[in-house]
């Protein structure tokens, strides 16, 4: 199955393919069949994440993302703040040095609410659009929203109230998020009125971070105490439709994460961390039908399994360039 294919599956919440055995490249055999031979010990999988817990670069690209996606948000608040005119509006809409921008879910509920096409519009839908088919579609989830950085924070306290058993993840059936697109799509259609904008987190944060608080941020803080107490990480997983749209943009996108299967000792330790873990099934052994597989679509590229993986099996690939970034 095609790399588009695959991504598009994933995408409306089906489950990531498994291979037969006849699938499988003979490299790729010889590779499962030496690991079969030579079992990884529990003290050697150990010995390796010790070592890369311990690693100089352990949170290189978490860090980066985060000076990243605080960066671009302050953009905003200190051109308001102080009248410099270099980004005006906020990430839903918004001018760069006079240059229209248009965040491309905010860009399809407007045109599906007012059905009409405004010239301004269509050029900053254009110039997103570009821009993220090069950065990598989900790239703006984990690098640009403000909303994925204090889910992100929330999960962590999630995670320890979860092991000390005083909270369990809800989850839920991933195809619920491309209902939920449809729903808000037709909501457009039919009221006139760009329903998703009201309640979503992405846009209330950076209007409240630019032009002041609001009674809005009541409802972020009701999204994030669900996430903590039953459902990790709900909003991104199971509802927001702004990670499909640009997990369609991110399907034509050279920047992905690429999986070495040679490499991974399989030990799932990618998968945990990872917000959207189905995409890294490819890790599971037997799951894997070339020595390199680009990681899908619905990856947000943000980074912690390649900063977490023990052996370098994950890493960050340009399509059509040999080295790593």
């Amino acid at each position: 199955m095609s790399y588009i294919v695959e991504s598009l599956h994933q995408l409306i919440g089906m489950r990531p393919s498994k291979p037969s055995p006849d699938e499988r490249l003979p490299e790729v055999v010889a590779v499962y069949a030496e690991k079969r031979k030579e079992k990884l010990t529990k003290a050697k999988l150990r010995e390796a994440e010790q070592a890369r817990a311990l690693a100089h670069d352990r949170h290189k690209w978490r860090n980066r993302r985060w000076i990243t996606l605080i960066v671009i948000n302050l953009l905003f608040v200190v051109s308001y703040y102080f009248d410099v005119q270099l980004v005006e509006g906020a990430l839903t809409a918004s001018r760069f040095v006079g240059f229209h921008m248009a965040d491309l879910n905010s860009a399809l509920q407007v045109m599906l609410a007012y059905k009409h096409l405004v010239l301004n519009l269509v050029i900053g839908t254009v110039t997103v659009f570009v821009l993220w088919l090069l950065l990598g579609g989900r790239t703006f989830c984990s690098w640009v929203c403000p909303y994925h950085l204090i889910a992100e924070w929330a999960e962590a306290l999630h995670l320890k109230l979860a092991e000390k058993k005083l909270v369990r993840d809800m989850r839920f059936h991933r195809g619920v998020r491309i209902f939920l697109y449809v729903i808000f799509a037709l909501l457009a259609l039919l009221t006139g009125y760009t329903v998703f904008e009201t309640i979503s987190p992405t846009g209330i944060l950076s209007r409240a971070l630019i032009y002041g608080p609001g009674i809005a941020l009541l409802w972020v803080l009701a999204l994030l105490a669900f996430e903590v107490l039953v459902s990790r990480r709900a909003w991104c997983r199971y509802v927001c439709p702004i990670g499909i749209t640009y997990g369609l943009v991110g399907t034509l996108s050279p920047l992905r994460v690429q999986y070495n299967m040679q490499r991974c000792h399989h030990e799932g330790d990618c998968r945990k961390i990872c917000m959207v873990p189905h995409v890294l099934d490819v890790t599971i052994r037997g799951r894997a039908k070339t020595l390199d597989t680009d990681i899908g679509a619905d990856c947000t590229r943000c980074g912690l399994c390649v900063d977490i993986c023990p052996t370098g099996s994950l890493s960050f690939k340009i399509k059509g360039l040999d080295k790593s970034l």
